[in-house]
C-alpha cells in the first residue's frame, strides 16, 4: 500500500527536546506556589494527560532554577526510574530533571500525533536507553530511532481515531472515581458522623481479616501483585493468570489492604470485583491483607472503611519493622473500634452502593476493552497499514 505524503525522520528532528530541573529543597520561598512541577511519581500508568501533581513551586522558585513550563498540550517523557512513561499536560507545568519536555516541530509534526508517535516508540526508546548504574534516556536516544510521519492532515485524523478512545477512558475513569467519592461520603455521614458510639464493636466481630480460602496447588486462577492495588481506582485493573502456588487468597466482595510502606500510606486499596473474567477466586502478594465481610455486613461497607482517614491513620501508626520496610500487623486491625451499625442502615447502605459498585465494575471492563481496541489501533495507524486519508 502506498504511504502518499509520509516522510522518514530520526525521532530528534520532529521535536524540540527540552530538559527540566529541580529549585533548591532547602529554600522554602521556590516551594508551595501555585506552579504544578511535575516529577516522574506524577503521571503514567497509560493515562494519556496530567492534570495535577504531588509538588508545586513559586515564580522564584522558577526563575532561579533550571526547571521550565511546558504548556498544555504539549508532551513529557520519564527520562530515569521507570523510563518511557508518557503524558499530555492538562495544564502548563514545570518539570524536572528526570523527564524531557517534547515539543512537535510546528510544519512536521502536531503535538497530538506526537504523543501517540511517541507510545508506539516507548519500545525502541527503552531499548536506546544508557547508563552505567540506572537505565536513562538521553538526547542521543532520541537520534536512534527512525519514524515515518505522515502529512499534517493525516496525523489530526489519526490523532482523532486514538483520542476519541482516550477521551471516552479518561471519562470513565473520572466516572468511577465520582461514584466512589459519593460512596465514600455516605459512608462518612452515616457511619461516622451521625453514629452512636455508646456501643461499639471490634473489627474482628464484623470482618474476617485473611480468611480461609481452597485452592489447589497448580490450579490456574487471578494472580494480584501490589501493582494492581490503585492509589485511585476502585477495583483491581491490573492482573494476570497463573498457576496458585501460595500467597493471600480472595474472593469477590473481598477488599484488599496494602500492608507494607510506603503502599499502605499512599492510600493502595482494593474492591474485589473480576467482572472481566469468569473465575472469582484469586490469590497474590503476601504485602496485602485480606478484609471479607461476616454475615449481615456489606462488603461496600468494608472497602468504605478501609478507605477512611481514621482508619488509614491507625492502620499506619500501628506499623512496626525497620524504616522503609515496616507493616501494619493484623491482629492491630482487628482490635479497632467502629460505632456498631444498625442492620437496618447496613441495609440501605448495601442496596445504595451496591448499585455504585457494579458501575464501577463495568465501567471498567469497558475500559479495559477500549485500551485492547487503541492499543491494537496504534501500530496500524503508525505503519499506515490502516488507512484514514483519502
Amino acid at each position: 500500500m502506498s504511504k502518499s505524503g509520509w516522510k522518514r525522520y530520526k525521532l530528534s528532528q520532529v521535536m524540540e527536546i527540552i530538559g527540566g530541573g529541580t529549585p533548591k529543597t532547602t529554600v522554602k520561598e521556590y516551594w508551595g506556589g501555585d506552579i504544578p512541577w511535575l516529577s516522574v511519581v506524577d503521571f503514567g500508568g497509560g493515562n494519556r494527560h496530567v492534570y495535577k501533581t504531588e509538588k508545586s513551586i513559586t515564580q522564584k522558585g522558577l526563575e532561579e532554577s533550571s526547571t521550565k513550563i511546558l504548556k498544555k498540550g504539549q508532551v513529557i517523557i520519564s527520562a530515569r526510574g521507570t523510563v518511557g512513561e508518557i503524558a499530555q499536560l492538562g495544564c502548563d507545568m514545570a518539570f524536572n530533571q528526570s523527564c524531557y519536555g517534547l515539543v512537535g516541530e510546528q510544519e512536521i509534526v502536531q503535538n497530538d500525533f506526537l504523543y501517540y508517535l511517541l507510545k508506539n516508540s516507548v519500545t525502541d526508546l527503552q531499548k536506546n536507553t544508557h547508563g552505567a548504574v540506572f537505565d536513562t534516556i538521553t538526547r542521543q536516544t532520541f537520534d536512534c530511532i527512525d519514524v515515518d510521519v505522515p502529512p499534517l492532515p493525516t496525523q489530526k485524523k489519526i490523532a482523532k481515531i486514538l483520542g476519541d478512545l482516550d477521551e471516552k477512558i479518561e471519562l470513565n475513569h473520572q466516572m468511577n472515581k465520582t461514584l466512589e467519592s459519593i460512596a465514600q461520603a455516605v459512608f462518612k455521614k452515616w457511619f461516622v458522623e451521625e453514629s452512636d458510639f455508646s456501643e461499639t464493636v471490634q473489627l474482628k466481630d464484623i470482618i474476617d481479616f485473611d480468611p480461609s480460602l481452597s485452592l489447589k496447588k497448580g490450579q490456574e486462577t487471578i494472580y494480584v501483585d501490589m501493582a494492581g492495588l490503585s492509589t485511585e481506582n476502585m477495583t483491581v485493573d491490573n492482573f494476570i493468570l497463573k498457576e496458585f502456588a501460595g500467597g493471600s487468597k480472595f474472593q469477590n466482595g473481598d477488599t484488599l489492604l496494602a500492608r507494607i510502606t510506603p503502599c499502605l500510606e499512599n492510600g493502595k486499596t482494593a474492591f474485589v470485583n473480576f467482572l472481566c473474567d469468569q473465575k472469582t477466586v484469586g490469590f497474590g502478594s503476601t504485602e496485602f491483607i485480606v478484609m471479607r465481610a461476616k454475615k449481615g455486613i456489606s462488603p461496600q461497607f468494608v472497602y468504605c472503611l478501609a478507605r477512611d482517614d481514621e482508619f488509614r491513620s491507625f492502620a499506619i501508626k500501628s506499623m512496626v519493622g525497620s524504616s522503609g520496610r515496616q507493616r501494619v500487623q493484623r491482629v492491630m486491625l482487628e482490635s479497632y473500634e467502629i460505632a456498631k451499625p444498625s442492620q437496618n442502615l447496613m441495609e440501605r447502605f448495601d442496596q445504595l452502593t451496591a448499585f455504585m459498585f457494579n458501575r464501577v465494575g463495568e465501567l471498567l471492563v469497558e475500559t479495559i476493552r477500549l485500551k485492547e481496541i487503541r492499543d491494537s489501533l496504534l501500530p496500524k495507524l503508525m505503519s499506515g497499514k490502516v488507512r484514514v486519508d483519502g
